[in-house]
């Protein structure tokens, strides 16, 4: 499974990105999508995820802020972020299971996009 990220780039303080997220490649259903980011010199951190069926979770640091979103025609997610501050300056992965018999399976990443937030 390939997994494609994109919308990445240079915002100030209060502004707005879209990220993007496609899968290809898989024989079985996309089960899982989500989003992770990693700032420079921190851990990768959980930031919004959602399932085939629609049910989304989100760091507490983004809710109200970033809403996940998902197209399972497409196997896409995308990731509408507002009022973006200083703090989501990161670069943002795409990851994601599929479905095989019902199981859960497999961990697969994207390359990441950067996104940076200026104040």
């Amino acid at each position: 499974v390939q997994l494609q990220a994109s919308g990445g780039g240079l915002v100030q303080a209060g502004g707005s990105l879209r990220l993007t997220c496609a899968a290809s490649g898989s024989h079985f259903p996309v089960n899982w999508m989500g989003w992770y980011r990693q700032a420079s010199g921190k851990q990768r951190e959980f930031i919004a995820s959602i399932t085939r069926d629609g049910d989304t979770a989100y760091t507490d640091s983004v809710k109200g802020r970033f809403t996940i979103s998902r197209d399972n025609f497409k196997d896409t997610i995308y990731l509408q972020m507002n009022n973006l501050e200083p703090d989501d300056t990161a670069v943002y992965y795409c990851n994601a299971n599929i479905l095989i018999v019902d199981v859960p399976t497999g961990d697969y990443w994207g390359q990441g996009t950067l996104v940076t937030v200026s104040s």
